[in-house]
């Protein structure tokens, strides 16, 4: 039996797989801001590592990845 050509045929199916989709890359990108910031040596506190794991705007999320390549803090992220 093959697997990952299945497509879904239900509406709600479809929906709730693009949900998760998204909520998947959601995650991702958080944990590459996470990651990049501290690799580039800044420190990420708690609260803003929460801040970071909690968006799931993908606009957002794609703003501070950008943003992460050049502020000094990573308070500076959000701002």
């Amino acid at each position: 039996m093959a697997t990952g050509t299945y497509e879904w045929q239900t509406d709600f199916a479809r929906k709730h797989i693009a949900e998760g989709k998204a909520e998947g890359k959601a995650e991702g990108k958080a944990e590459d801001i996470i990651t990049f910031l501290e690799a580039r040596g800044l420190k990420v506190n708690a609260e803003q590592q929460k801040r970071i794991r909690d968006c799931t705007d993908l606009e957002v999320l794609s703003r501070w990845v950008r943003r992460a390549a050049k502020v000094s803090k990573a308070e500076d992220l959000f701002h």
